[in-house]
């Protein structure tokens, strides 16, 4: 392990030989987190940062008691009290009141039967002994400190009627409201796209230094590390490898999987755009969803406003933009799997998809196909990865017999990667890596022209996402194939598309070259973008 030679200051948390171990005693057992030491400093912002299944949620928990299926051993020595011997009377009264956590996910951390205001209200009435209107009162002003906007509407909400950065900064609201003197982030940004994300770091930073509390930030999005924290510390396999100030560390990485880490970070691959014949044509296009109805008439909202482009083959078409800026929607309807009501052209290799009747469709079905932005909820876990891929030879490809199906299958996964062995297993045997490249298998197995890319590597964490992309990449090269790639992380949108197009309130607000419109972006909003998705002394690094 490789140790900073700085002064260590004085310790708020310190972690001291701590294990972590899966399993019963006597049976075979998994070590999770072994002999991990980490201290942190009061106001300190501290980063835990490792590839999935490093062990970095196990210590997070393990730190609040939380995962009592697991056997824990060392110290977690919090203001100089062991936790793991502490009553579990004691350990409730810590939880929300000393040592908060926000968890990654909102939609499943916060409970769907509750308003976002009895939520919050419920962290205060047990903490704190608030009467239930006081409390609700103390909510109210809650919510609206993290920036929620109405935030008195808000307050009686539900989890999902809020949008996804709504609901992260209320789990904020909910640790903070009694300001704890140490909290625990987990991955609490990686769901929410660049304005967004920068929006809830600033909004912790200004927290942090208003209150004084500590941050054990843990995520595997290493340029909001070097924006966000003091002090790293990088685990690798549940040990430690290297800890160090933020700037020592990115500036020279002494451990060699620190630098394997820094080294994953997207880089440009594909050359520029190249003409080819028009594959996708996109002309007049607007996506309305029904918002009221009255007694004779429907009204409709339009997320989609008219836009018009074209796609080449061979190339790949990147679409960013925040949420809710429709370029979800456009996507989805340039497949024809979107509910909105449609209006104006696309055109896919000369077909029209929006005259199509459902029967004609299906049959045209197989020359595009979607790539989905979550693996582990993408593929069915009551089928094999055999039964997960022949499902579109069955469709497709009826001539073939069960050999031939599974062939092909076997071809499938070759190409992406993975062996024949796994036709047998089923998805949860899979890491989020090899589930993605089954998730690519099964699109590409019934030969398609074209695949929407949605998101296809926000799950993962960056070592995996770059053997993805080039995967990618390599699979387009071969088979000519066209991707429409949708993004928020304009670090894979700069690795992988040839052409972008920025898309705002429904509307294309610019579209260009890549390297054009990362280098030199034409409208304000676009600029924005860039300038959250990249810390200003790395943006003319990142774009050459």
């Amino acid at each position: 392990m490789t140790r900073s030679t700085h002064a260590e200051p004085e310790t708020l948390l310190r972690l001291q030989d701590l294990t972590v171990t899966f399993g019963q005693p006597g049976t075979s057992q998994t070590a999770a987190v072994r002999g991990l030491h980490l201290s942190i400093a009061p106001g300190e912002r501290v980063a835990l940062v490792g590839e999935s299944g490093s062990g970095k949620t196990a210590t997070a928990l393990a730190i609040l008691g939380l995962i009592p299926e697991a056997q824990l051993a060392g110290q977690v020595c919090w203001c100089g009290e062991d936790l793991l011997q502490a009553e579990p009377s004691r350990l409730r009264g810590i939880r929300g009141a000393e040592i908060a956590m926000v968890f990654q996910e909102p939609m499943t951390a916060l409970n769907p039967l509750l308003t976002v205001g009895q939520q919050v209200a419920e962290v205060l009435e047990t903490h704190e002994g608030l009467t239930t209107e006081a409390a609700m009162a103390r909510a109210g002003d809650l919510i609206e400190r993290v920036g929620v906007d109405a935030a008195g509407h808000a307050l009686g909400a539900y989890p999902h009627q809020l949008s996804g950065g709504q609901r992260q900064r209320v789990l904020i609201a909910m640790a903070l409201a009694c300001r704890p003197k140490l909290l625990i982030a987990d991955e609490p940004t990686t769901a929410l796209d660049v304005t967004l994300k920068q929006q809830v770091l600033d909004l912790l930073l200004e927290l942090q230094q208003e209150t004084g509390m500590a941050i054990l930030m843990i995520t595997h999005d290493l340029p909001m590390v070097r924006r966000f924290a003091q002090r790293v510390a990088v685990m690798q396999a549940g040990e430690i490898v290297e800890t160090n100030t933020t700037a020592a560390l990115f500036g020279q990485p002494q451990h060699a999987y620190t630098r394997q880490l820094l080294a994953a970070e997207p880089t440009r691959l594909v050359e520029s755009a190249r003409k080819g014949p028009i594959i996708l044509e996109v002309r007049q296009f607007q996506a309305l969803y029904p918002v009221s109805g009255g007694w004779f008439r429907t009204q409709y909202k339009s997320v989609v406003n008219g836009v018009s482009f074209v796609g080449t083959e061979g190339e790949t078409l990147g679409i960013v933009g925040e949420s809710g800026s429709g370029k979800t929607t456009l996507g989805l309807s340039l497949l024809r799997l979107s509910s909105a009501k449609s209006k104006g052209q696309i055109r896919l290799d000369g077909h029209d998809l929006l005259g199509l009747d459902s029967r004609s469709l299906r049959g045209l079905r197989k020359s595009f196909q979607v790539v989905f932005q979550d693996p582990y909820s993408a593929l069915s876990p009551r089928r094999t990865v055999l039964q997960i891929l022949e499902e579109g030879l069955r469709l497709h490809f009826p001539q073939l017999d069960a050999a031939g199906r599974r062939l092909r299958c076997e071809r499938a996964l070759e190409e992406v990667g993975l062996t024949g062995e796994a036709l047998g297993r089923y998805p949860h045997a899979f890491s989020g890596g090899q589930r993605q490249r089954i998730a690519i298998a099964r699109a590409l197995i019934v030969e398609p022209k074209l695949v929407l890319l949605d998101e296809p590597t926000s799950a993962l964490d960056l070592s995996i996402q770059k053997q993805i992309l080039g995967l990618l990449v390599d699979l387009q090269r071969s088979r000519g194939l066209t991707y429409v790639l949708i993004s928020h992380d304009l670090s894979v949108m700069r690795a992988m598309a040839h052409r972008v197009l920025v898309m705002r309130h429904g509307n294309i607000v610019e579209f260009g070259h890549t390297e054009h419109v990362l280098q030199s972006p034409r409208q304000p909003y676009t600029q924005s973008l860039l300038d959250a998705a990249f810390p200003t002394e790395r943006l003319g690094q990142l774009v050459a």
